[in-house]
């Protein structure tokens, strides 16, 4: 099995990612993941769309206790590509 990924790594992940991929990502092999899966026991939700299984990235982070957006903005630019807050002149 490949090594995991980092937060990072899986921040910049696509919408929705592929069973294998999110088995990795919480240290699970190909066999179990989709074992896990057919038995609605996976970590986080699984869509089944036709003969695949999809993975929204959105649920990967939730369970492992991370958002999307952790550090993001902390360098003073916006965290999602809005506008920076105004600051007040005082």
């Amino acid at each position: 099995m490949k090594p995991g990924l980092t937060a990072a790594e899986i921040r910049s992940l696509p919408a929705t990612i592929d069973l294998v991929t999110a088995g990795r990502i919480f240290g699970i092999g190909r066999t179990t993941a989709y074992h896990l899966a057919r038995a609605g026991e996976f970590p986080c939700r699984v869509l089944r769309i036709g003969r695949t299984y999809r993975v929204p990235t959105a649920d990967v982070l939730v369970a492992l206790g991370l958002t999307a957006d952790d550090g993001a903005g902390r360098s003073g630019e916006p965290a999602r590509g809005g506008q920076p807050a105004p600051q007040e002149n005082d």
